[in-house]
């Protein structure tokens, strides 16, 4: 036990791998281990370093090692699937992830705090919460309209019908007319749940120094303000703001060759709630700055001549990346330049 310098694990829910190797990648044993085994072999071990694939139990894992004196580096999965040695299992999976912590230029995932990831649950609650109100109308409005009952576009006009169908009992069956009013129940209890989870994502991001300072930008939000508390890495750990935005995904995805550049569709890699928010936000900057009128002499103005909207408004939350690792890393406010009107 004395030889092991690395601890990499295999995470699961009951059954854990762990690949103990030396320094120089000698494997020392690779068995499975339980839940409450795995938990004393951290509290036990003399302090080495914990090698893990980043995933949703990972961070409760590094904290748990951390506790103990231990260095961990969490891995992204796809940069771990290189060095998986013929048939996948968990003893292959374990000694893949020892080989590769050892490589110098791995990158490697922070290991996120509670209050953090209490952050990410609260967004993503709020997220569900979104999707289900959203499948909620939509099945509402196609048993409606299998009635012959056709609703105006937009949720106020759906919720706003609501009187009507009470009003006028012969407008739909009754059991339409009972199935309706279970929907348009579980809507406003979703109505109530996603105020109350605004209303505390707003209260957080003003208690937030970051998220303060980056809400002065055009397109962002509480929503996204949270979003990026909750997902963002430490901006210190990137070296510039383009590495920021090729974190998110947010660049062309690379197919070159031979010396021939050439360049597809943004890779979508990192982080996925981040990078839509962004998009959403710079698509309605370009809504909202087209009223009032965009320079064409300005950046944007001279993509819009030459590009589709939607290409813009991702070349757009691209610069937007890369202000906000700007001004998180120098502590500067938004001192404008996305958006220039006539």
């Amino acid at each position: 036990m004395t030889d092991v310098n690395i601890l990499a694990i295999d995470l699961a829910k009951h059954s854990f791998q762990v690949c103990a190797t030396t320094a120089d990648g000698v494997v020392v044993f690779n068995r499975k281990y339980t839940r409450g085994k795995l938990q004393q072999l951290l509290t036990d071990h003399p302090s080495c370093l914990v090698a893990m694939e980043a995933c949703a139990t990972s961070h409760h894992w590094g904290r748990e090692a951390m506790a103990h004196g231990h260095e961990v580096k969490l891995i992204p999965p796809i940069y771990v699937k290189p060095f998986v040695k013929r048939s996948k299992n968990d003893a292959n999976d374990a000694a893949a992830i020892a080989t590769a912590v050892r490589q110098p230029d791995m990158r490697f995932v922070v290991v996120k705090d509670q209050e953090q990831q209490a952050q990410a649950v609260l967004f993503r609650t709020h997220q569900t919460f979104t999707r289900q109100r959203s499948q909620l109308m939509v099945t509402l409005r196609g048993h409606l309209g299998e009635h012959g009952v056709i609703v105006a576009q937009g949720n106020a006009a759906l919720m706003a019908f609501e009187e009507k169908l009470e009003t006028d009992p012969g407008m739909v069956p009754d059991l339409v007319l009972e199935a309706a009013r279970l929907y348009y129940h579980h809507v406003q209890e979703l109505n109530q749940s996603i105020t109350t989870l605004e209303r505390q994502m707003a209260e957080m991001a003003k208690r937030s120094d970051i998220a303060r300072l980056i809400r002065i930008m055009p397109g962002i939000g509480p929503i996204n303000a949270a979003a990026f508390l909750a997902f963002a890495p430490p901006m210190e750990s990137f070296r510039r703001g383009r590495d920021f935005a090729a974190w998110l995904g947010l660049v062309p995805k690379q197919l070159s060759t031979g010396g021939r550049t050439k360049l597809g569709r943004v890779s979508k890699m990192g982080q996925a709630d981040l990078r839509r928010l962004l998009i959403i936000g710079a698509t309605g900057c370009i809504r909202w700055a087209n009223q009032k009128g965009i320079d064409p002499d300005s950046w944007l103005g001279k993509l819009l001549e030459r590009k589709p909207r939607k290409m813009a408004a991702v070349a757009l939350a691209n610069k937007m990346a890369r202000a906000l690792w700007a001004m998180v890393t120098k502590k500067q406010e938004y001192r404008g330049g996305l958006v220039v009107y006539a």
